[in-house]
Formats: C-alpha cells, sequence, structure tokens
C-alpha cells in the first residue's frame, strides 16, 4: 500500500466530504424521534422480563413473594 502525504490525505478527505449526503433536519428529527420511542419500548420490556425472572428466582428458591 502507497504512503500519502498528509496534504494529500487531507485533500482526499475534502473531497470525500463533498461526497456526503447529510441528512435535512427533518430526517434528524424524525430519526431521533424513533430512537427515543424504541428506547423506551426497549427499556419497558427489560424492566417486566427482569421482574418476572426475579418473580420466577424467588418463587424456586423459597424467598416467598
Amino acid at each position: 500500500m502507497a504512503k500519502t502525504s498528509p496534504i494529500e490525505y487531507m485533500r482526499q478527505v475534502r473531497s470525500e466530504m463533498k461526497k456526503v449526503t447529510w441528512p435535512s433536519r427533518k430526517e434528524t428529527t424524525v430519526s431521533v424521534i424513533a430512537v427515543f420511542i424504541m428506547v423506551t419500548f426497549a427499556s419497558i420490556f427489560l424492566y417486566f422480563a427482569d421482574q418476572v425472572i426475579a418473580f420466577l428466582i424467588r418463587l424456586i428458591m423459597g424467598f416467598g413473594v
């Protein structure tokens, strides 16, 4: 692999950055909202799964409910 000088490297980076398609403000907002919703659902699911598993373990171990 050929070595590239720092100046040439920066030129290549600038050239590649011009090719990037950045999301619009609306796309970013929709994505952020979707992430928050999925994180909320996942955390609620994991909370209830943890509670069920803890209940079952207490039941099996005989610590009472």
